[in-house]
């Protein structure tokens, strides 16, 4: 606890000290033109072609694996028919407010799947450029 308090106040002096060195020196603060005060900053060097390139079979058996989940049978936690099921035993339970928050979820998950197909297609063409393209070396040595 004493060690806290001793950096809070540490931590005050240093603010207040940069307070009073920075209230003293208007003419930096007015824009002096010997330093240039502007710090822009960097942006990617390159599009990440490699990178997502060594990525690819990685991605697509993930959405593989979260695309057969979705489509999956009523035995299979995290499915649209799982779900429909739970719904439908919250409605025969009487449980209204739990059957109007799993149909959210049903609803939200039933607009996932379109995504997740656009995603495997998407990165089918992603897979398809880095063959062509040397997995994106070709790409990075370019720029």
């Amino acid at each position: 606890m004493k060690r806290r308090k001793a950096m809070a106040a540490a931590t005050v002096a240093g603010l207040a000290l940069t307070g009073s060195l920075v209230a003293s020196e208007p003419s930096f603060a007015a824009g002096s033109t010997s330093a240039s005060t502007t710090v822009q900053a960097a942006g990617p060097k390159t599009d990440g072609a490699r990178a997502l390139c060594r990525r690819v079979p990685r991605i697509e058996r993930r959405l593989a694996r979260a695309v057969t989940r979705i489509d999956a049978g009523v035995g299979t936690p995290g499915s649209i028919k799982y779900l429909e099921q739970r719904i439908q035993n919250a409605k025969n339970e009487g449980h209204t407010a739990i059957a109007k928050f799993l149909g959210d979820r049903l609803t939200a998950r039933e607009a996932l799947l379109p995504t997740l197909e656009q995603r495997q297609s998407d990165i089918k063409t992603v897979a398809s450029w880095c063959a062509a393209n040397n997995d994106g070396k070709t790409a990075d040595a370019s720029s």
